[in-house]
């Protein structure tokens, strides 16, 4: 019943939000004088926060048009080259013509998949991560559905189907590409990897880079880790899935919420978000737009979440968080057993944030030991330093220290020759079931 309060919750509110957006739009009007008195302003400011803080937030647009090359505009085309009921595979095709004019035309980029999480966020969350390697690297990103928008009649999703979507995903982008998961892909990814060089694959990766991952949570457990461990499978299934309500298209699929996950991320850092928000109301009687501008996009796409089906979250929950299935080597796929140690011919990077209050020190590293057949001159560990969770991925130091470090690990593992002969080659068509 919890998701049908949720969703009454916001109903119910409507009407007060309706005349609260009425006295913003009264207060900030030039011809009303009291706009311009302090009174108003903060009348103003406090309708913006509770607008903020209680209206429904959408699946952001990734607003993704050009990048620069050589300091050319190069436009952008964001083009879905294969779907499933879950997940769909985003090509962020940079126009041809405008990247020759930028450069030589024979330069041949490295073709990356960027495997989003699916952990509560929309992949949108990594939009500066796709910006930053735009320039120089063919980008494909993951785009996993909310689950309270997919009809029952398209079947369950679980694990094991994760692992078939990505390995399809991969299919399509062709030989030889460059694999990033970021967090929550980390053991899914690792184990599909393995699975398909025991099966000698054409479309193994060239490297696979993780970042921030669990692919060892009992190595520097964090919060959330411990969390999973002191609370047993029967307690996650009784009080963290409910039943999609109706108008959804999804309505009566069994979810762990987005809001639930929302919750908890906020529980976790608490003072820092309500600290924001009296920022964010400070900067709006200041009339600080920058500050108020770059508070308002972050939490445009922080507080826009979505549901993971039933089966995902508690086998995620069962097999990575409280028996690691992984590291220990006991993960089943389809009833095969996988082995990382059959990763040969792969090159494998690590990066963790020394801050990281989700994956610790030492989670995703765990990769390197379960991966030992690969040679050490195909393997590179890096820690940046003074960076969250977050910063693993995006910000300053994402951009000038982490990305180029993950830019020359996949140039030095990259045939240039190949690369030409498969980007002509995949993927041809769009796959659609």
């Amino acid at each position: 019943m919890l998701y049908h309060a949720f969703e009454l919750s916001h109903a119910a509110i409507a009407p007060i939000r309706q005349w609260v957006d009425i006295n913003k739009r009264l207060y900030q009007s030039p011809l009303n004088p009291m706009s311009y008195t302090w009174a108003g302003k903060n009348i103003s400011a406090a309708c913006d926060v509770f607008e903020s803080l209680t209206r429904r937030y959408e699946k952001p647009a990734w607003r993704l048009h050009e990048t620069m090359i050589n300091g050319y505009p190069v436009p952008i085309k964001e083009r879905v080259v294969w779907q499933k009921p879950f997940a769909r595979l985003l090509h962020f095709e940079r126009d041809a013509e405008a990247k020759d004019s930028a450069r030589q035309k024979d330069k041949v980029d490295p073709r990356v998949l960027l495997v989003a999480p699916l952990s509560g966020h929309y992949a949108t969350l990594l939009r500066s991560t796709v910006e930053a390697f735009l320039p120089e690297h063919e980008v494909y990103v993951t785009d996993w559905a909310d689950a309270r928008e997919v009809p029952l009649s398209k079947g369950h999703f679980d694990l094991n189907d994760y692992i078939d979507y990505f390995i399809d995903m991969l299919e399509c982008v062709g030989p030889d590409a460059h694999v990033i998961g970021i967090c929550q892909p980390g053991p899914p990814v690792l184990a599909a990897i393995a699975l398909l060089s025991e099966q000698k694959s054409d479309f193994l990766p060239s490297t696979m880079t993780y970042m921030g991952s669990p692919i060892d949570t009992r190595l520097s457990p964090t919060v959330p880790n411990n969390i999973a461990m002191e609370r047993s499978y029967s307690w996650f299934k009784e009080n963290m899935i409910y039943s999609v309500p109706w108008p959804n298209k999804g309505v009566m699929r069994r979810v762990y919420p987005g809001f639930l996950q929302l919750g908890g991320f906020i529980t976790m850092n608490q003072d820092r978000h309500v600290l924001a928000h009296k920022e964010y109301f400070d900067h709006l009687v200041e009339g600080d737009c920058d500050s108020a501008n770059k508070h308002t996009e972050f939490y445009n796409e922080y507080l826009s979440v979505l549901d993971l089906t039933e089966e995902f979250y508690l086998q995620t929950i069962k097999d990575i968080f409280q028996e690691h299935k992984i590291p220990e080597g006991t993960f089943e796929h389809r009833g095969k057993r996988v082995n990382t140690h059959a990763i040969k011919d792969v090159a494998l990077m690590t990066v963790e944030g020394e801050n990281d209050d989700i994956s610790g020190i030492g989670q995703t590293q765990a990769a390197h030991d379960l991966c030992s057949n690969i040679p050490d001159d195909k393997k590179v560990d890096y820690i940046q330093q003074g960076v969250g969770h977050y910063g693993v991925f995006s910000g300053k130091r994402f951009r000038t220290e982490i990305q180029p470090r993950i830019k020359e690990f996949i140039r030095s593992n990259f045939d240039k020759s190949k690369e030409a002969k498969y980007q002509a080659a995949y993927p041809k068509v769009i796959k659609s079931t």
